[in-house]
């Protein structure tokens, strides 16, 4: 039990004393959200948690429990709320959970602390939850405290998408339920892929405005933003690789570059 560097799995002492030793703290940021017919709703929880677990081991961190609910799916990044299975928070829900362990973390003498989020409609939240904390704790008090926010999309190099997509990247928006999160599942998690679902129905193409309240009709059926086709383990791996190396490198510079 010891060895592990998930928080929620150790006995107090260990956390604290992992803590007093200066291991960085991550927070995996997630949504239960529609990913297809072909993939699991926690996908988006799954993706960086198990990024996270892979660069805690790399630079003795440890995982907190990753907040498993998201910012509001939207129909141009996540086939929005009309979706079965999809459960949304407000954006001030999120920011306000954000907040409270962020400071939590501070109140219990964590100083190094690293958001690893898996959601895109989670950016702009997230960002106003480590201010909200800022606020809360005292910009003059918070010398010392160092918080990392990282999308692990954008850890992924440009040689990288381009072996992945040889006739080119449609962009994270469309890359929901597609290639890229599809292969790291089959790379993490294959139990909770069937590609035999996919129906390959996209990709999506998108007026340049939003209209509410009907979702808009470019979203094709299946919630898949652009497509599966070209999905596998091996790129899965490719991917991952990059998240974590990017990741550690990161923690490396930020908190124990000399």
């Amino acid at each position: 039990m010891s060895h592990s560097v998930f928080y929620a799995e150790l006995p107090w002492p260990e956390t604290e004393r992992r803590v007093r030793a200066g291991a960085p703290v991550f927070l995996p940021l997630g949504a239960t959200e529609q990913h297809g017919r072909h993939m699991a709703l926690n996908t988006d929880v799954v993706l960086p948690t198990s990024i996270a677990a892979r660069v805690a081991r790399r630079v003795d961190g440890l995982v907190l429990p990753a907040v498993a609910y998201g910012n509001r799916s939207q129909p141009k990044t996540g086939g929005g709320p009309s979706f079965p299975g999809t459960l949304n928070l407000a954006a001030n829900t999120f920011s306000f959970i954000v907040r409270d362990l962020i400071c939590e973390l501070y109140r219990q003498n964590v100083r190094r602390v690293v958001t690893v989020n898996g959601h895109y409609e989670n950016v702009w939240p997230t960002i106003e939850g480590i201010e909200l904390a800022l606020d809360a704790i005292g910009r003059d008090r918070a010398q010392g405290l160092k918080i990392i926010r990282i999308d692990h999309w954008d850890m992924i190099r440009k040689s990288t998408l381009e072996r992945v997509f040889p006739s080119g990247y449609p962009g994270i928006e469309l890359e929901h339920a597609s290639v890229l999160e599809t292969s790291m599942m089959l790379a993490l998690r294959p139990e909770l892929v069937d590609l035999k679902q996919a129906l390959n129905d996209g990709p999506a193409c998108f007026l340049p405005y939003d209209r509410y309240p009907e979702p808009p009709p470019e979203v094709p059926m299946s919630g898949v933003l652009s497509l599966t086709e070209g999905s596998s383990a091996e790129k899965g791996e490719w991917l991952l690789r990059d998240c974590e190396d990017g990741i550690v490198d990161i923690v490396n510079r930020e908190f124990f570059a000399r």
